[in-house]
């Protein structure tokens, strides 16, 4: 694999070769994550709550569990954190993390929709350097490297150009996309995706224009749909423009936003003109 960095610098920790054992590893364990999850899916799971109100089944565990076992045995001196493991910190010693969302849209799951995936990124340095969301039920594998193409079922996706906004292609939570719109009435915005590694996926592959995260969200969530936006001639920011850093103490980040990069910079440059919400 060629240089994989953004702006032209040739990755500073792994080289091509190391790079390349990566990829295929991640793409080959998160395709059999895909395969042991679809295999659970619309079957009787037992499940429970965690926290307030975030549902977890057999499913996600024994999904996390291959995750890990295959990530962390072939590659033991990364650091590691997913949705379903024990945070455990020595990751924040560790200049390459996987970040792991085992299933991402878990409460989808349970319910028998299509809108859940398996997501998985490897994060250098607080920035993702591979990334792939699989959504096994739809049969859509979305992979990218820092510096090359996103693909879908290995044909490259691109965010939609344009700056102009059309609100039935933009998905998010309603009062926020409301304070975009500055509309009095109603809006049509696009119907849900529980996922929102796959919402976000779908403004790299063009069909939606725009997607936002409200607060609350977590590395899991975010750290490989970032990567795939951004390889997708997309970019996705908070609110204010800043940049996400990944592998922190602290994995809770607040309102972002992933759009086709001018589409972005309007909105951004709006919310910048009104406060924050």
């Amino acid at each position: 694999m060629a240089d994989v960095s953004a702006g032209g610098v040739h990755n500073r920790i792994l080289g091509d070769n190391a790079l390349t054992r990566d990829a295929a590893l991640l793409k080959d364990t998160v395709r059999e994550a895909g395969a042991l999850a679809l295999s659970l899916f619309r079957t009787e799971l037992k499940n429970w709550t965690k926290g307030a109100s975030s549902p977890v089944s057999e499913a996600d565990i024994r999904v996390n569990d291959l995750l890990e076992s295959r990530l962390r045995s072939a590659t033991p001196d990364y650091g590691w954190l997913s949705e379903e493991s024990a945070d455990d910190e020595t990751r924040l010693g560790k200049p390459l993390v996987w970040i792991v969302d085992p299933i991402d849209g878990t409460r989808g799951y349970l319910a028998g929709r299509e809108d859940w995936c398996v997501s998985a990124a490897l994060v250098e340095g607080g920035s993702p350097l591979l990334a792939a969301v699989l959504a096994p039920a739809s049969d859509e594998f979305f992979f990218a490297a820092r510096g090359h193409r996103a693909m879908l079922n290995d044909v490259p996706v691109h965010a939609t150009a344009g700056t102009e906004l059309d609100f039935s292609r933009v998905a998010g939570p309603k009062p926020l996309v409301q304070r975009l719109s500055q509309a009095s009435g109603e809006i049509i915005l696009h119907p849900r995706i529980g996922s929102l590694a796959l919402r976000l996926c779908r403004v790299a592959q063009g069909s939606l224009d725009a997607a936002f995260a409200g607060g609350q969200s977590h590395d899991w969530d975010l750290a490989a749909a970032n990567l795939i936006v951004q390889e997708a001639d997309g970019n996705m920011t908070a609110l204010s423009g800043d940049p996400i850093s990944y592998n922190r103490r602290e994995v809770t980040h607040g309102v972002l936003v992933a759009a086709g990069r001018d589409r972005h910079a309007r909105i951004v440059e709006h919310f910048r003109n009104r406060g924050p919400p």
